[in-house]
């Protein structure tokens, strides 16, 4: 953990005299610490911390808290699990408290019971309020900490890509489905994804979810009946007519079998529908009337929703009279439905909200389509009032126009527009409702796109929290068997002169797996530095659309630089990885950059014919600081648009050449354009790459070698050479 100086507060003038004999005792310091169990160093989280001048805080899932101090204020520990402690603040140093005896299973019990009422609540609120459910669901994450199980962690994106499912956000479900799978497979989650893959016609990638659990034993009968369902949604997709109804007799089968009625009626209306855009009619009609009989005999929504979709099929191939007749029952039945089905329904038909307007309206349409002008009038009346009683400006606006048509087919003009006239005054009313939610969609994407942002950043924190506190073990076991030896070293000293030999033996022997420790822990280091160094860089561009209010370039970068960081953390715990690793990242890399700057330059990565990539291996993160330094330091400031270009030589069996040319400003040029605070952090940056060369040449070898130089004799461009030799 960082440790921070005190920042002193700013006295108000008009208060100085009166304050100043109380100067010292009113320094206010930042106190950063941690409380953990003494035995395992389990940490421990809800404990509340005070100060006798009233400052409050309590520490997180990771055990870590911040409170702002005076020196010699007096800090309290307490929690229902732990004994009180005080501690008296004398300098701005951290403090790590550890409890002896800490049992941590109630701790863990209240946790399980918190992280499943947060999931509960997410479902609950999943239909309704959509930000207050991923807000449940990263709280959910949150009480995880960094210590939750897979199964727990990968529970809850799944729950989150239900919710974003709900809402047709279908990139980010697709995303958050993926991950839950990157932790622990499940048929469910795989689909779910199937299924989100078909809602956002991605059909290919659908059936390639889905097929692997085909062979898959032991699924329950209700999963295999939505397997085939889905792949026959695929293949209907892709306008595989036969494929399609395969998979769909297949499910139909299962479901048959295993008396699971909802779907039996949903599989013999899909069968319906595929044969009727095969133009196969009188098979169509036969599954038609399965699914309407069927549908009887659940329930009076599901009945209602199975005659409109006949009655559209009516309608496609215009049976106008069978249409019209099965509307009117469909109408009939509506009525008579209790107010609370009526409200029941809608979440039922929310893809085709089938409401009395609009059955109205189409009733009358069919009639209009037959010439019956008389007989459609007055539908599209009833229809119009209905649809001004429920607000439904959408079937108003179409009613109204409609009917004002029909009023001039029949000459009588003066109606005709006395009804086109409430007709502009409906598009009015629509088009000032339209901005409305386009406003409202826009704040609710930029808050989706925040609170996915703050999952991100909690799934990063937690990631970078285990690997310093492995790290830190390390250290605590490298410290201790330091002493182990010293202590042999001593004891073999007083113990004989005889062993004098042996004892210089171990000390060289110690030394050297030390220094080769040190180097290890300082490349861990080193490492660990790049990753929020270039996370940071990358979150910028992020940051870049979102100003911009272009709320889906957001979420596509958001998507890939997912993909990228879960690469780079992959890689940041090897010294090496094989070559086609690092391209593979660094292709990815300047994708995302050249997707932000496209007007500033253009790329191409070059690899000799026959390399071998993956005979070389690399540090992880070794090009991208060139890289990204040829593009922010170079090309972007460059008037016209400037050319990078990554070229991959084998110059023998045993080296690999890599260049990074930009024929950018130049070094020189770039320097001078730079701030203060741009020319310390490339220091930094800069630094770090130097020092990790300098590590790995000293523990390999002289494995990596880097030169940089102008590209050009006018000093404008620059060429990064780095020369890589196998072990």
């Amino acid at each position: 953990m960082r440790r921070k100086h005190g920042i002193v507060l700013l006295f108000f003038m008009v208060f100085s005299v009166a304050l100043s004999q109380n100067q010292s005792e009113q320094v206010q310091v930042e106190i950063e610490g941690s409380v953990k169990g003494k035995e395992n160093y389990t940490a421990i989280s809800g404990v509340e911390i005070r100060t006798d001048r009233g400052a409050y805080t309590t520490t997180n899932g990771l055990g870590e808290f911040k409170i702002k101090a005076a020196i010699g204020d007096l800090l309290i520990f307490e929690s229902p699990d732990i004994e009180t402690v005080k501690h008296r603040i004398t300098s701005d140093e951290d403090i790590d408290v550890l409890v002896e005896g800490y049992s941590n299973s109630n701790r863990q019990e209240n946790k399980v019971v918190a992280y499943r009422v947060f999931l509960d609540s997410a479902q609950h609120y999943k239909k309704t309020d959509i930000e207050k459910s991923i807000e449940f669901v990263i709280q959910a994450i949150t009480v995880l900490g960094k210590g939750g199980n897979k199964a727990d962690l990968a529970n809850s994106y799944s729950v989150l890509g239900e919710v974003y499912q709900y809402h047709k956000q279908y990139d980010l479900a697709i995303d958050n489905y993926n991950y839950a799978q990157d932790q622990t497979k499940t048929v469910r989650t795989t689909l779910l994804l199937g299924e989100t893959y078909v809602l956002n016609q991605n059909f290919e990638q659908a059936s390639s979810v889905l097929t692997p659990l085909v062979a898959l034993k032991g699924m329950v009968p209700y999963q295999r009946v939505q397997l085939y369902e889905f792949l026959g949604d695929a293949a209907k997709g892709r306008q595989e007519t036969e494929r399609a109804i395969d998979f769909y007799q297949e499910s139909l089968k299962i479901a048959e079998k295993n008396q699971i009625a909802p779907k039996i009626t949903d599989l013999n209306s899909k069968i319906a529908e595929i044969y009727a855009l095969a133009d196969r009619l009188q098979v169509a009609e036969g599954y038609f009337n399965n699914s309407l009989s069927l549908s009887e005999e659940q329930n009076p929504e599901r009945a209602i929703q199975e005659k409109e979709k006949v009655a559209d099929f009516y309608n496609s191939k215009r049976r106008f009279n069978d249409e019209i007749q099965l509307r009117k029952k469909s109408l009939k039945e509506l009525e008579e439905l209790p107010e609370k089905a009526v409200v029941d329904q809608k979440s039922v038909f929310r893809g085709d909200s089938i409401t009395s307007q609009r059955i109205n309206y189409k009733i009358a349409s069919a009639y209009v389509a037959q010439d019956k002008l008389a007989e459609a009038i007055p539908y599209l009346e009833k229809s119009i009032v209905e649809a001004d009683s429920e607000d439904d400006l959408v079937v108003q606006k179409d009613a109204t126009r409609k009917l004002s048509e029909v009023y001039r087919n029949q000459g009588d003009f003066s109606k005709a527009l006395e009804t086109y006239q409430d007709y502009v005054a409906v598009v009015d009313s629509l088009y000032v409702r339209k901005e409305q939610e386009i406003s409202l969609g826009s704040r609710l994407n930029r808050e989706i796109t925040t609170k996915q942002n703050r999952i991100s950043s909690l799934e990063q924190e937690r990631e970078l929290s285990q690997s310093k506190y492995s790290l830190a073990r390390t250290e605590q076991q490298l410290s201790e068997e330091r002493n182990k030896r010293q202590q042999l070293v001593i004891y073999s000293l007083l113990g004989a002169m005889l062993l004098l030999a042996l004892t210089a033996f171990f000390l060289y022997r110690s030394t050297k797996q030390q220094k080769l420790a040190n180097n290890l822990l300082a490349l861990k280091s080193l490492r660990t530095q790049m990753n929020p160094h270039f996370i940071f860089n990358a979150l910028n561009s992020v940051n870049h659309y979102i100003a911009k209010s272009d709320e889906r370039s957001a979420n596509r970068f958001l998507s890939e630089f997912s993909v990228l960081m879960r690469t780079v953390l992959e890689n940041s715990e090897e010294d090496f990885i094989s070559l086609s690793k690092e391209l593979e990242l660094l292709q990815l890399y300047v994708k995302l950059e050249h997707s932000r700057f496209p007007e500033k330059f253009d790329f191409k990565i070059n690899l000799e014919e026959g390399l071998d990539v993956d005979s070389f291996e690399i540090p992880p993160m070794l090009l991208q600081p060139y890289v990204e330094n040829a593009i922010w330091h170079g090309l972007r400031y460059k008037e016209e648009k400037g050319f990078l270009h990554i070229n991959f030589d084998q110059i023998n069996e045993h080296t690999l050449q890599i260049e990074i040319a930009d024929n950018g400003i130049g070094r020189k040029k770039s320097a001078a354009l730079k701030t203060s605070n741009q020319k310390r952090q490339k220091s930094k940056g800069m630094g770090n790459i130097k020092r990790r060369i300098a590590i790995l040449n000293e523990m390999y070898k002289n494995k990596v070698d880097v030169k940089i130089s102008d590209l050009n004799d006018q000093g404008t461009g620059t060429k990064v050479v780095l020369q890589l030799k196998k072990d």
